[in-house]
């Protein structure tokens, strides 16, 4: 199989991973040029993947890569594209923001109380509790100790609850 079928495979099974991921990492309501910057880097890569972890993971490595740049750069121009999570849930979806408000509040604060948080808990909680990647693909993604994922992954979680605490008493 060439590059080009082996990561348009790739792209099939995991676009919708790759596309939610840097939702959440990035907070853009636009993520898709930067999954297709992931793909083409994909592409350009792939002599480099070695086999060692699932392609999942070495494609979210690479769109953790292209999210820290795209964050980087934005900041470099001054712009801030978060997007409130009641537009990030109506992307792709015929739902309106206000009925997932109504239906969903909790949603809302627990998106909220993510993104109050130092990038290593977000990065942490997003890829273990939203994408139940495992720890050691999770270690793979960021570059770390599979000790590291799981000490940071249990602070995240206690810094999420005493966050979700707070935006509960407001």
């Amino acid at each position: 199989m060439s590059k080009k079928e082996t990561v348009s495979d790739w792209f099939y099974q995991y676009n919708h991973d790759v596309y939610n991921f840097l939702i959440y990492y990035t907070g853009r309501r636009d993520p898709e040029d930067l999954v297709q910057e992931v793909f083409i880097k994909a592409i350009k890569g792939l002599d480099k993947f070695d086999g060692k972890s699932s392609p999942k993971t070495w494609l979210f490595s690479i769109a953790r890569n292209v999210a820290i740049d795209d964050i980087r750069k934005l900041k470099r121009r001054g712009m801030d594209q978060n997007v409130d999570l009641d537009e990030a849930y109506n992307i792709g979806h015929h739902i309106t923001p206000d009925k997932i408000v109504q239906e969903d509040e909790e949603k809302q604060e627990l998106y909220k109380a993510i993104n109050s948080l130092k990038s290593n808990y977000r990065e942490a909680l997003i890829l273990r509790g939203i994408k139940e990647l495992s720890v050691s693909e999770t270690a793979s993604v960021l570059n770390w100790s599979n000790q590291k994922v799981r000490t940071t992954y249990s602070r995240a979680l206690k810094a999420l609850r005493e966050a979700q605490g707070g935006f509960q008493n407001e």
